[in-house]
Protein backbone atom coordinates (compact mmCIF):
# COMPACT_ATOMS: atom_id res chain seq x y z
CA UNK A 1 0.00 0.00 0.00
CA UNK A 2 1.33 3.48 -1.13
CA UNK A 3 2.25 6.38 1.60
CA UNK A 4 -0.94 8.14 -0.16
CA UNK A 5 -3.23 5.39 0.02
CA UNK A 6 -2.32 4.78 3.60
CA UNK A 7 -3.12 8.67 4.81
CA UNK A 8 -6.46 8.97 3.26
CA UNK A 9 -9.23 8.08 5.28
CA UNK A 10 -12.37 6.42 3.76
CA UNK A 11 -15.35 8.52 2.64
CA UNK A 12 -13.29 11.83 4.10
CA UNK A 13 -13.12 15.33 3.02
CA UNK A 14 -9.78 14.65 1.73
CA UNK A 15 -10.82 11.96 -0.24
CA UNK A 16 -13.63 13.39 -1.88
CA UNK A 17 -10.95 16.67 -2.55
CA UNK A 18 -9.14 14.06 -4.26
CA UNK A 19 -12.26 12.56 -6.11
CA UNK A 20 -13.00 16.04 -7.80
CA UNK A 21 -9.17 16.03 -9.54
CA UNK A 22 -9.13 19.88 -9.01
CA UNK A 23 -6.88 19.92 -11.83
CA UNK A 24 -9.13 19.10 -14.27
CA UNK A 25 -11.46 22.03 -12.88
CA UNK A 26 -9.58 24.53 -15.16
CA UNK A 27 -10.66 22.67 -18.13
CA UNK A 28 -14.58 23.03 -17.33
CA UNK A 29 -14.02 27.51 -16.35
CA UNK A 30 -11.49 27.81 -19.93
CA UNK A 31 -14.44 28.34 -22.12
CA UNK A 32 -16.53 29.83 -19.78
CA UNK A 33 -13.14 32.50 -18.96
CA UNK A 34 -12.98 32.89 -22.89
CA UNK A 35 -16.64 33.32 -23.45
CA UNK A 36 -17.10 36.06 -20.62
CA UNK A 37 -13.92 37.73 -22.01
CA UNK A 38 -15.75 38.20 -25.59
CA UNK A 39 -18.97 39.16 -23.70
CA UNK A 40 -16.78 42.35 -22.33
CA UNK A 41 -15.08 42.71 -25.39
CA UNK A 42 -18.67 43.15 -27.16
CA UNK A 43 -20.19 45.05 -24.23
CA UNK A 44 -22.94 43.21 -23.13
CA UNK A 45 -20.84 41.45 -19.92
CA UNK A 46 -23.21 40.34 -17.38
CA UNK A 47 -21.21 39.22 -14.01
CA UNK A 48 -23.85 37.51 -12.33
CA UNK A 49 -24.80 35.64 -15.25
CA UNK A 50 -20.86 34.23 -15.99
CA UNK A 51 -20.56 33.80 -12.14
CA UNK A 52 -23.50 30.93 -12.29
CA UNK A 53 -22.02 29.59 -16.09
CA UNK A 54 -18.79 28.99 -14.00
CA UNK A 55 -20.35 26.94 -10.96
CA UNK A 56 -22.45 24.94 -13.52
CA UNK A 57 -19.75 24.15 -15.38
CA UNK A 58 -17.27 23.54 -12.17
CA UNK A 59 -19.75 21.31 -10.83
CA UNK A 60 -20.79 19.37 -13.67
CA UNK A 61 -16.99 18.59 -14.19
CA UNK A 62 -17.15 17.22 -10.52
CA UNK A 63 -20.05 15.06 -11.61
CA UNK A 64 -18.20 13.62 -14.53
CA UNK A 65 -15.03 13.26 -12.50
CA UNK A 66 -17.19 10.92 -10.20
CA UNK A 67 -19.27 9.34 -12.89
CA UNK A 68 -16.12 7.96 -14.29
CA UNK A 69 -14.18 7.14 -11.54
CA UNK A 70 -17.58 4.94 -10.04
CA UNK A 71 -18.13 3.63 -13.82
CA UNK A 72 -14.39 2.62 -14.58
CA UNK A 73 -13.71 1.05 -10.95
CA UNK A 74 -17.05 -1.12 -11.39
CA UNK A 75 -15.80 -2.23 -15.20
CA UNK A 76 -13.00 -3.33 -13.30
CA UNK A 77 -10.68 -1.19 -16.01
CA UNK A 78 -9.31 1.04 -13.44
CA UNK A 79 -6.87 -0.67 -10.92
CA UNK A 80 -2.99 -1.05 -10.80
CA UNK A 81 -2.32 -1.15 -14.03
CA UNK A 82 -4.08 1.61 -15.28
CA UNK A 83 -0.84 4.53 -15.93
CA UNK A 84 -3.18 7.84 -14.88
CA UNK A 85 -4.01 9.47 -12.02
CA UNK A 86 -5.28 7.46 -8.88
CA UNK A 87 -8.96 6.93 -8.67
CA UNK A 88 -10.69 7.19 -5.40
CA UNK A 89 -13.05 4.51 -5.55
CA UNK A 90 -10.29 2.01 -6.81
CA UNK A 91 -8.12 3.13 -3.71
CA UNK A 92 -10.67 2.67 -1.23
CA UNK A 93 -11.41 5.83 -0.72
CA UNK A 94 -14.58 6.54 -1.51
CA UNK A 95 -16.92 2.76 -1.53
CA UNK A 96 -18.98 2.84 -4.25
CA UNK A 97 -22.42 3.58 -2.50
CA UNK A 98 -20.65 6.79 -1.11
CA UNK A 99 -19.77 7.90 -5.03
CA UNK A 100 -23.24 7.03 -6.28
CA UNK A 101 -24.40 9.30 -3.54
CA UNK A 102 -22.15 11.86 -3.97
CA UNK A 103 -23.18 11.95 -7.63
CA UNK A 104 -26.81 12.48 -6.94
CA UNK A 105 -25.89 15.54 -4.64
CA UNK A 106 -23.63 17.01 -7.35
CA UNK A 107 -25.77 16.66 -9.87
CA UNK A 108 -28.48 18.39 -7.75
CA UNK A 109 -26.17 21.42 -6.81
CA UNK A 110 -25.96 21.28 -10.89
CA UNK A 111 -29.66 21.26 -12.06
CA UNK A 112 -30.03 24.21 -9.49
CA UNK A 113 -27.24 26.40 -10.48
CA UNK A 114 -28.71 25.66 -13.91
CA UNK A 115 -32.09 27.07 -13.44
CA UNK A 116 -30.47 30.17 -11.90
CA UNK A 117 -29.76 30.22 -15.54
CA UNK A 118 -33.16 30.54 -17.23
CA UNK A 119 -33.56 34.05 -16.23
CA UNK A 120 -30.94 34.70 -18.04
CA UNK A 121 -31.09 32.64 -21.08
CA UNK A 122 -34.97 31.09 -21.16
CA UNK A 123 -35.94 27.59 -20.79
CA UNK A 124 -34.27 26.14 -24.02
CA UNK A 125 -31.75 25.84 -21.38
CA UNK A 126 -32.93 23.14 -19.72
CA UNK A 127 -32.75 21.30 -23.08
CA UNK A 128 -28.83 22.29 -22.76
CA UNK A 129 -28.30 21.18 -18.93
CA UNK A 130 -30.23 17.67 -20.14
CA UNK A 131 -27.69 17.26 -22.66
CA UNK A 132 -24.61 18.26 -20.45
CA UNK A 133 -25.89 15.21 -17.83
CA UNK A 134 -27.07 12.42 -20.06
CA UNK A 135 -23.81 12.75 -22.02
CA UNK A 136 -21.52 12.65 -18.76
CA UNK A 137 -22.79 9.23 -17.87
CA UNK A 138 -23.19 8.05 -21.83
CA UNK A 139 -19.42 9.24 -22.18
CA UNK A 140 -17.78 6.65 -19.53
CA UNK A 141 -20.00 4.06 -20.02
CA UNK A 142 -20.37 3.58 -23.91
CA UNK A 143 -18.86 6.44 -25.87
CA UNK A 144 -15.44 6.73 -24.75
CA UNK A 145 -15.04 3.16 -25.91
CA UNK A 146 -16.30 3.94 -29.53
CA UNK A 147 -13.68 6.68 -30.14
CA UNK A 148 -16.39 9.37 -29.74
CA UNK A 149 -14.39 10.78 -26.47
CA UNK A 150 -12.84 13.56 -28.47
CA UNK A 151 -16.09 14.58 -30.28
CA UNK A 152 -17.70 15.11 -27.05
CA UNK A 153 -14.81 17.10 -26.06
CA UNK A 154 -15.04 19.41 -28.97
CA UNK A 155 -18.85 19.92 -28.41
CA UNK A 156 -19.08 19.74 -24.20
CA UNK A 157 -15.61 21.65 -23.38
CA UNK A 158 -15.69 24.27 -26.95
CA UNK A 159 -19.22 24.97 -28.48
CA UNK A 160 -21.86 24.51 -25.53
CA UNK A 161 -19.97 25.91 -22.54
CA UNK A 162 -18.62 29.03 -24.75
CA UNK A 163 -22.02 29.62 -26.96
CA UNK A 164 -24.01 28.83 -23.85
CA UNK A 165 -21.72 31.46 -21.46
CA UNK A 166 -22.04 34.27 -24.34
CA UNK A 167 -25.58 33.70 -24.98
CA UNK A 168 -27.23 34.07 -21.68
CA UNK A 169 -25.18 37.45 -21.67
CA UNK A 170 -25.38 38.66 -25.17
CA UNK A 171 -28.63 37.13 -26.43
CA UNK A 172 -27.68 35.93 -29.16
CA UNK A 173 -24.96 34.17 -30.69
CA UNK A 174 -22.01 35.33 -33.52
CA UNK A 175 -19.56 34.28 -35.72
CA UNK A 176 -16.41 34.82 -33.17
CA UNK A 177 -18.04 32.89 -30.40
CA UNK A 178 -18.60 29.90 -32.61
CA UNK A 179 -14.92 29.88 -33.61
CA UNK A 180 -13.69 30.44 -30.22
CA UNK A 181 -16.35 27.94 -29.23
CA UNK A 182 -14.42 25.37 -31.94
CA UNK A 183 -11.08 26.64 -30.67
CA UNK A 184 -11.38 26.25 -26.87
CA UNK A 185 -12.85 22.84 -27.67
CA UNK A 186 -9.94 21.38 -29.70
CA UNK A 187 -7.09 22.88 -27.69
CA UNK A 188 -9.20 20.99 -24.59
CA UNK A 189 -9.26 18.18 -26.72
CA UNK A 190 -5.23 17.89 -26.59
CA UNK A 191 -5.22 16.52 -23.00
CA UNK A 192 -7.95 13.77 -23.69
CA UNK A 193 -5.06 13.06 -26.84
CA UNK A 194 -2.58 12.72 -24.53
CA UNK A 195 -4.41 10.53 -21.37
CA UNK A 196 -5.40 8.46 -24.29
CA UNK A 197 -2.03 8.04 -26.19
CA UNK A 198 -0.38 6.94 -22.46
CA UNK A 199 -3.04 4.41 -22.14
CA UNK A 200 -2.94 3.20 -25.40
CA UNK A 201 -1.90 -0.35 -24.47
CA UNK A 202 -4.42 -0.75 -21.77
CA UNK A 203 -7.47 0.75 -23.27
CA UNK A 204 -6.53 -1.24 -26.56
CA UNK A 205 -6.35 -4.31 -24.33
CA UNK A 206 -9.95 -3.33 -22.59
CA UNK A 207 -11.20 -3.20 -25.79
CA UNK A 208 -11.78 0.37 -25.80
CA UNK A 209 -11.23 2.06 -28.87
CA UNK A 210 -10.34 5.33 -28.16
CA UNK A 211 -9.61 7.39 -31.41
CA UNK A 212 -5.77 6.83 -30.83
CA UNK A 213 -6.01 3.52 -30.57
CA UNK A 214 -7.86 3.49 -33.81
CA UNK A 215 -4.90 5.63 -35.42
CA UNK A 216 -1.89 3.81 -33.72
CA UNK A 217 0.87 5.36 -31.70
CA UNK A 218 2.27 7.61 -34.83
CA UNK A 219 -1.23 8.67 -35.60
CA UNK A 220 -2.34 9.38 -32.49
CA UNK A 221 1.10 11.38 -31.75
CA UNK A 222 0.10 13.68 -34.96
CA UNK A 223 -3.42 14.10 -33.92
CA UNK A 224 -2.46 15.91 -30.36
CA UNK A 225 0.16 17.95 -32.78
CA UNK A 226 -3.01 18.77 -35.45
CA UNK A 227 -5.51 19.78 -32.93
CA UNK A 228 -3.96 21.72 -30.93
CA UNK A 229 -2.85 23.79 -33.98
CA UNK A 230 -6.30 23.91 -35.31
CA UNK A 231 -7.67 25.59 -32.23
CA UNK A 232 -4.65 28.32 -32.70
CA UNK A 233 -5.67 28.69 -36.48
CA UNK A 234 -9.51 28.91 -35.15
CA UNK A 235 -9.06 31.81 -32.61
CA UNK A 236 -6.78 34.10 -35.02
CA UNK A 237 -9.20 33.03 -37.63
CA UNK A 238 -11.91 35.34 -35.50
CA UNK A 239 -9.71 38.34 -36.28
CA UNK A 240 -11.74 38.11 -40.06
CA UNK A 241 -14.97 38.37 -38.43
CA UNK A 242 -13.92 42.06 -36.79
CA UNK A 243 -12.33 40.92 -33.76
CA UNK A 244 -8.88 42.38 -34.60
CA UNK A 245 -7.83 41.68 -31.06
CA UNK A 246 -7.12 38.09 -32.35
CA UNK A 247 -5.60 38.00 -35.11
CA UNK A 248 -1.76 37.47 -33.47
CA UNK A 249 -1.30 36.82 -29.67
CA UNK A 250 -3.07 33.69 -29.92
CA UNK A 251 -0.46 32.27 -31.88
CA UNK A 252 2.49 32.66 -28.79
CA UNK A 253 0.39 29.22 -28.18
CA UNK A 254 2.09 27.55 -30.67
CA UNK A 255 5.38 27.49 -28.95
CA UNK A 256 4.54 25.72 -25.76
CA UNK A 257 2.38 23.54 -27.69
CA UNK A 258 5.24 22.07 -30.29
CA UNK A 259 7.68 21.81 -27.30
CA UNK A 260 5.41 19.51 -25.44
CA UNK A 261 4.46 17.78 -28.85
CA UNK A 262 8.62 16.94 -28.58
CA UNK A 263 8.58 16.07 -25.29
CA UNK A 264 5.71 13.42 -26.18
CA UNK A 265 7.12 11.52 -29.16
CA UNK A 266 10.12 11.36 -27.12
CA UNK A 267 9.17 9.69 -24.27
CA UNK A 268 6.05 7.74 -26.57
CA UNK A 269 4.89 5.62 -23.46
CA UNK A 270 4.87 4.70 -19.75
CA UNK A 271 4.03 7.02 -16.87
CA UNK A 272 6.57 9.29 -17.49
CA UNK A 273 3.59 10.64 -20.04
CA UNK A 274 2.38 12.28 -16.56
CA UNK A 275 4.75 14.62 -16.82
CA UNK A 276 3.33 15.64 -20.12
CA UNK A 277 -0.17 15.87 -19.13
CA UNK A 278 0.86 18.92 -16.85
CA UNK A 279 2.79 20.61 -19.60
CA UNK A 280 -0.93 19.93 -22.03
CA UNK A 281 -2.58 21.35 -18.89
CA UNK A 282 -0.68 24.77 -18.76
CA UNK A 283 -0.62 25.19 -22.22
CA UNK A 284 -4.45 24.99 -22.21
CA UNK A 285 -4.32 27.76 -19.73
CA UNK A 286 -1.72 29.61 -21.77
CA UNK A 287 -4.16 29.34 -24.65
CA UNK A 288 -6.74 30.82 -22.79
CA UNK A 289 -5.27 33.73 -21.13
CA UNK A 290 -3.71 34.85 -24.28
CA UNK A 291 -7.52 35.39 -25.68
CA UNK A 292 -8.89 36.97 -22.39
CA UNK A 293 -6.15 39.67 -22.34
CA UNK A 294 -6.75 39.82 -26.43
CA UNK A 295 -10.24 40.91 -25.98
CA UNK A 296 -9.76 42.54 -22.20
CA UNK A 297 -6.77 44.79 -23.29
Amino acid sequence: MSEKQSVVARNSVQAWLLACRPKTLSGALLPVAVATALAYYDGVLNVRAAVLCALFATLMQVAANFINDLFDFLKGTDGAERLGPERACAQGWISPKAMRAGIGVVLVLAGATGLGLLAFGGWELLWVGGACVIFAFLYTTMLSYCGMGDVLVLIFFGFVPVLGTYYVQAGHLTGVAWLLGGAVGLVTDTLLVLNNFRDRDTDRAAGKRTLVVVLGSRGGAILYGVVGLAGCLLAVSSGLFGCRPLLWLPLFYLIPHVSTWHTMVGISRGRALNRVLGMTSRNMLFFGLLIVISLCL
